[in-house]
């Protein structure tokens, strides 16, 4: 994405961000064999960088979108969409809610092989609807936040985001 606008600009590189963690991820328990009770450093440390996505990001970006943003695409006749992702969001903090303690516990070496399964799972479905979600945002959000977002208001929602 190469818009204008400031918020465009940090929402897109949080998604590429997000994207490369995600990517890797995928790729390392793709590899995880059945029946794993223990992971490598290069996992886990991945695992600290999901724990800390979830804890903070994921819910620190979406609370922006829907608190400053959606509410603007809706009151400009874009509230589908709107709508839809803020959809997504509800299900991505759902599944959160079950993956951020899978993913604490094998941080800290405490998972048995039906605890990583279950983090497999839940983390390899994080990774398709977050992907998916982004792709959206790319191709709705971040383009329609480039219409509607005057010089102003962009510089003041880019200045608060930045210091949250």
């Amino acid at each position: 994405m190469q818009g204008q606008r400031q918020v465009s600009r940090l929402l897109d590189e949080e998604h590429r961000a997000n994207l490369e963690l995600l990517g890797r991820l995928e790729q390392r328990l793709a590899r995880l064999p059945r029946g794993a009770v223990d992971a490598d450093g290069d996992l886990v440390a991945m695992l600290g960088h999901l724990v800390r996505h979830l804890q903070r990001d994921t819910g620190r970006h979406f609370d922006f979108e829907e608190n400053e943003l959606f509410s603007r695409l809706a009151d400009a006749g874009d509230g589908d969409i709107a709508l839809l992702l803020r959809e997504e969001h509800e299900a991505m903090r759902e599944l959160a809610s079950e993956l951020l303690p899978l993913a604490e516990a094998a941080v800290r070496g405490a998972l048995d092989a039906q605890g990583w399964q279950a983090l497999r799972r839940a983390a390899l479905e994080m990774v398709e609807r977050q992907v998916a979600h982004i792709q959206k945002e790319g191709m709705a959000l971040l383009p329609l936040l480039e219409e509607l977002l005057d010089e102003e208001t962009d510089q003041r929602l880019a200045l608060a985001y930045a210091g949250d």
